[in-house]
């Protein structure tokens, strides 16, 4: 990287901040360099290295939308679909990606889902409610030639990946959930509220719990798309900072985004640049998610949470109720206090209700558990799959 110019913007003596997706806080002292990148450099770094293995193209789906997506590994191996979510790309991935695609057992994709990188973003919530995505998402695997898969999901990947196994099972060979468990985000925020331990979020304090951010979504669409995309940057290296187990149990920043009037405490124009070490991001993936929220802002991203009633209404056309009869794994980043089962247990009751041949296991890493602890997540990966 010796080729490229860097921009600073002066140094802090000290800086304090805390993680609003794992509840990580940390002090950096004297002097954390607060790294400006231009976009013309942030467009540079995006170009190499990292995804160069793999071959990338677009599909264009019957509504005119176009996902692209990145496919490596065998023609004749396994599919294995990964989907990501907020607010990552089809990179994010990487890790397992490169893992998977070595040798001749799988063949590996990663599409940039609707909304991100170089896939198409409309400008209309509707377009993000599973009713839409579900069925993209089955043509895209069918103009691929493929028939079933085993599909791996993160973050709202995971939602979409509910959705798509409980209307399609039939194109599932398995799946694995990261993070967000099974029966959760597809059913809608009322479903959500079950899941609430009321131990850490006393009803009496706050009617959404660890899932209020979603309600700041419904209520202040355009504020939480405005406060993102005017801070871009900060934001995205905050999101991404490592977790911290000695928090863990602790009452999530999420669970006051809606009482203080946005994400960090209402006022985004105050998070210090972070180092990128203490982030689980490199430069190569940072520049590339810049490059895609440059390109389409976080209308798309935010979109995926204003669609609540279309999801419950979808949820009503589920085949056998939703009651998954192939495998799947759930990856649990204990360090997550949003979405994990370890302190919301109702979550994994409802997820093994469902998934009659479920796998549960455990890795000690925030919400991003697949970029923060890649070598744990790709043997837990492996591991199941050597079971199938």
């Amino acid at each position: 990287m010796s080729t490229l110019r860097w921009v600073c913007r002066g140094t802090e003596d000290s800086v304090i901040v805390r993680s609003f997706i794992g509840p990580s806080l940390y002090k950096y002292t004297k002097p954390p360099s607060q790294v400006k990148l231009e976009p013309e450099i942030i467009e540079q770094i995006a170009r190499v290295h990292s995804m160069d293995s793999f071959k990338a193209g677009d599909i264009t789906l019957q509504n005119g939308e176009v996902t692209h997506y990145y496919e490596g590994g065998s023609a004749d191996g396994t599919p294995l679909i990964f989907l990501h979510g907020w607010p990552d790309i089809a990179e994010s991935w990487k890790h397992q990606l490169n893992h998977f695609a070595a040798g001749s057992k799988y063949r590996v994709i990663a599409p940039d889902m609707r909304g991100y990188g170089d896939s198409t973003a409309p400008r209309k919530t509707e377009s993000y409610a599973l009713e839409v995505l579900v069925p993209e998402l089955v043509e895209f695997a069918s103009k691929l030639g493929i028939n079933k898969a085993i599909w791996v999901a993160h973050d709202w990947g995971c939602g979409v990946a509910n959705s798509l196994a409980a209307h399609y099972p039939e194109i599932f060979i398995a799946m694995a959930n990261l993070c967000v468990p099974y029966r959760s985000i597809e059913l809608g925020l009322e479903h959500l509220k079950g899941f609430i331990n009321r131990d850490i979020y006393p009803e009496s304090e706050t009617e959404w719990g660890n899932w209020e951010y979603m309600r700041y979504y419904q209520v202040k669409f355009e504020d939480s798309v405005k406060a993102f995309d005017d801070h871009l940057e900060a934001i995205t290296k905050a999101l991404y900072v490592k977790g911290d187990g000695s928090k863990w149990g602790q009452p999530s920043p999420t669970s006051r985004v809606l009482r203080d009037g946005g994400w960090f405490g209402g006022h985004p124009e105050d998070i210090p640049d972070i180092p990128l070490s203490y982030t689980s991001l490199d430069e190569h993936l940072y520049a590339s998610l810049l490059k895609s929220k440059r390109k389409h802002g976080f209308f798309g991203a935010n979109a995926y949470y204003m669609n609540n009633a279309a999801n419950v209404e979808y949820a009503k056309s589920e085949k056998n109720g939703g009651v998954l009869q192939f495998p799947m794994l759930y990856v649990d980043g204990k360090y997550d206090p949003v979405c994990s089962p370890s302190v919301q247990p109702k979550a994994l009751e409802a997820m093994k209700q469902c998934a009659k041949k479920l796998t549960y296991e455990t890795v000690e890493a925030s919400h991003w558990v697949h970029l923060e602890k890649p070598k744990e997540v790709n043997e837990a990966l492996k591991k199941w799959l050597a079971t199938l």
